[in-house]
């Protein structure tokens, strides 16, 4: 427990004057955690077999080239022209022919990569994207992320007894689940209210907080069975007690994801 407290308030000591600053350190920051994330579903992966250097690289450099054709835009929507999504495409489904051995680099090996780079590449400029139109509106996504896991953890211990998909993650359960998204709803809905628009109709933010909190919460079901499949209990030991960067963000990735049908809104 120690350990885990402690790791927190380090990380959390270097990540709030990163999100506070904004612009090029925050792109950079969030870059290398994309980078970071990539390796660690490319860990899991090896749990199977060993990807090859060659495609470990271009794996790489395509989310790369992916991540910064967005951040660096200056406008803010996130765009893949042809040819890079071609290239893509080519470049990371090739190899399977020219390897010709399932053992070394096969199908399913590919369109792993290839679905992770291109979720990475999107999802982790988000964070840069939504940074860039209001600090205050990164805080508000994070916030319901963490409110949702703080109090959904803290409801499902003492309350919790009717598992959510115990084949996937067997602490969770429905009270946990509803007793976060309710929390998150009453703090982050007055939030917004007072922090960035004092106009926005409450009913509205508060749907649009249940929503995402919901959202949040799954995705943090769906890295659980990629770890569940890989048999994994983390994806990498980059922050101890904690976990690594897809422990740590996969419920504010899917938020950001599930935001983006509303950014228009409100």
């Amino acid at each position: 427990m120690k350990t885990r407290l402690m790791s927190a308030i380090v990380v959390t000591l270097i990540f709030i004057p990163i999100v506070l600053i904004g612009g090029l350190l925050f792109n950079i920051s969030f870059f290398i955690l994309a980078l970071l994330a990539l390796r660690e579903l490319m860990k899991a992966k090896e749990h199977e077999k060993r990807i090859p250097d060659f495609i470990r690289f271009i794996s790489y450099l395509l989310l790369t080239i992916i991540y910064f054709q967005n951040t660096l835009s200056k406008a803010l929507t996130f765009s893949l022209d042809c040819k890079l999504i071609s290239g893509v495409f080519l470049i990371l489904l090739l190899p399977v022919v020219l390897y010709h051995n399932d053992k070394k680099y096969g199908v399913t090996d590919a369109f792993f990569l290839l679905g992770s780079v291109l979720f990475l590449g999107y999802s982790m400029s988000l964070f840069y994207m939504y940074r860039s139109i209001d600090l205050k509106i990164i805080l508000f996504l994070f916030l319901i992320a963490i409110i949702t896991d703080t109090y959904a953890y803290l409801v499902g211990k003492l309350i919790g007894k009717n598992k959510l998909l115990e084949v996937i993650s067997p602490n969770k359960t429905w009270e946990g689940t509803i007793g976060g998204s309710l929390v998150a709803v009453f703090v982050c809905t007055s939030y917004y209210i007072t922090a960035v628009n004092s106009n926005a109709s409450i009913m509205t933010i508060s749907i649009i907080v249940l929503f995402l909190s919901l959202v949040g919460q799954f995705g943090d079901l769906f890295f659980s069975s990629i770890k569940r499949k890989f048999k994994m209990k983390d994806f990498s030991k980059i922050m101890p007690g904690h976990g690594g960067v897809l422990d740590r963000l996969d419920s504010i990735i899917f938020i950001l994801l599930a935001f983006t049908f509303f950014i228009e809104l409100i």
